[in-house]
């Protein structure tokens, strides 16, 4: 008994998704429906992919708020190229990967060069970039792309969508950068202690470069999947995302302070975000009160990060 105890403990998040499926299938017979499942994965791949930079980003014990403006400046950015510039979708991916990764790298030399606290470089980064995508489409949505590009937003291969192939995709190499590599190895060690991990010969400076960088790298794949999955590229298509993203990220299990988290776990907390969005709206739940919802579950996985950590600082103290 205390063995199963201790499994379903460790595996609290996969018992807590469960529960949810449950009540929400309970609460409204469409949400267990072959179509909303449908919704609800192919909403929660966006969250999905962009969450793999983020969790690199919080093992460093930091946090990046420019994802949601990174998302929607890749969201005109993408679409000027190929509507207003004629530009071929391949090229405009490319081109639009570049520039999302460019802002994270920038992001990243700021944070570890002058040392300014990521909050602050990562909130400058949200604001800039954010008018940036106003001033570029004069606040007009942009429309009508090719039927090559809307493949990876609205395409099937059989009857999985291929947004959720990207996804999974993204989250295989996510789970070998961090685990299977020595760039992983260090991630986990410079949250851990970053004096430590210096001392050990790790560049600190250029891993937090990279880590920035794969953050705005994936928050650029999440952006072009959301523009073509929309058909229109929105100025204020990721507002509000980095806040999802982040819980979706710490829901995992992933602790704020750095050094510990598993990528495998924080796919329950995507999955959670996206049914528990799905199934408020199915709900009725005013767009409202489903931030009040959102913003307490962020704050008891917080607490509960807190807690444990505290718990193990005590035990280490009882036994030293």
């Amino acid at each position: 008994m205390k063995k199963v105890l201790n499994v379903l403990i460790s595996r609290i998040i996969y018992v807590f998704l469960l529960v949810m499926l449950i009540f929400f299938a309970a609460a409204n017979p469409n949400f267990m429906t072959v179509r909303n499942l449908m919704n609800v994965v192919k909403q929660a791949a966006i969250y999905g992919i962009a969450s793999v930079g983020m969790t690199y980003v919080i093992l460093l014990g930091g946090i990046d708020l420019s994802i949601g403006s990174i998302i929607s400046l890749i969201n005109i950015v993408a679409a000027y190229f190929m509507v207003n510039m004629g530009v071929h979708p391949a090229a405009a991916i490319l081109l639009s990967l570049v520039i999302s990764t460019a802002i994270g790298l920038l992001n990243g030399i700021i944070i570890s060069q002058i040392r300014m606290p990521e909050l602050i470089v990562t909130f400058a980064s949200q604001t800039i970039f954010a008018g940036l995508a106003y001033i570029i489409c004069n606040g007009t949505p942009i429309s009508r792309f090719p039927e090559s590009f809307l493949v990876i937003g609205q395409g099937y291969v059989g009857p999985i969508p291929i947004p959720v192939i990207i996804m999974i995709i993204i989250f295989v190499i996510g789970w070998f950068i961090s685990e299977k590599t020595f760039f992983g190895r260090y991630f986990y060690a410079l949250g851990g202690n970053e004096e430590a991990a210096q001392l050990s010969g790790i560049n600190v400076k250029r891993i937090k470069c990279l880590v920035y960088s794969l953050s705005g790298f994936f928050a650029g794949i999440a952006g072009l999947v959301m523009l073509a999955r929309a058909n229109t590229g929105q100025p204020n298509a990721g507002l509000g995302y980095e806040f999802d993203v982040i819980t979706c990220v710490v829901l995992g299990g992933v602790s704020t302070t750095g050094g510990s988290g598993k990528m495998s776990n924080v796919i329950a907390g995507v999955m959670i975000i996206g049914v528990l969005q799905n199934g408020m709206v199915l709900l009725d739940v005013s767009s409202y009160m489903q931030m009040v919802v959102k913003g307490i579950i962020l704050l008891i996985a917080v607490g509960a990060d807190c807690v444990q950590k505290y718990g193990l600082l005590k035990v280490k103290k009882a036994a030293a």
